[in-house]
């Protein structure tokens, strides 16, 4: 659902634009707006936590993002620029290991069943 989520909200951007905003900015959009959209439902639906703190798992759920959102902003110029790829092919070659990996780390980290103090 993320990838799917970021996608769609960047590809609108890069059409809706079309290259009057730089691309970069767009990612960092599209994955903000990402975030927002798709916290409730990892929450809910995949991992069913039903305790602890909105805010506090929002914000876990968010650093791992950020993290992936690096990432991005560090890869894209390398892939599009020097290697002369499209802005959604090098985003998408770069989400591939990600989504696997954002899944554990938030199963293991950001939603994982906190001790009762």
């Amino acid at each position: 659902m993320t990838v799917a989520s970021y996608f769609s909200l960047l590809t609108l951007g890069l059409l809706t634009f079309e290259g009057g905003v730089p691309y970069l900015f767009l990612v960092v959009v599209s994955h903000l707006c990402t975030v927002v959209i798709v916290y409730p439902w990892y929450r809910l639906v995949v991992f069913r936590v039903t305790e602890g703190s909105w805010i506090a798992g929002y914000l876990r759920f968010y650093v791992v993002c950020l993290g992936f959102l690096a990432t991005s902003l560090a890869g894209l110029p390398i892939l599009v620029e020097l290697a002369g790829l499209p802005v959604l092919v090098a985003q998408f070659l770069i989400t591939g290991a990600g989504a696997l990996l954002g899944y554990a780390v938030n199963r293991s980290w950001t939603f994982r069943a906190r001790a009762k103090v």
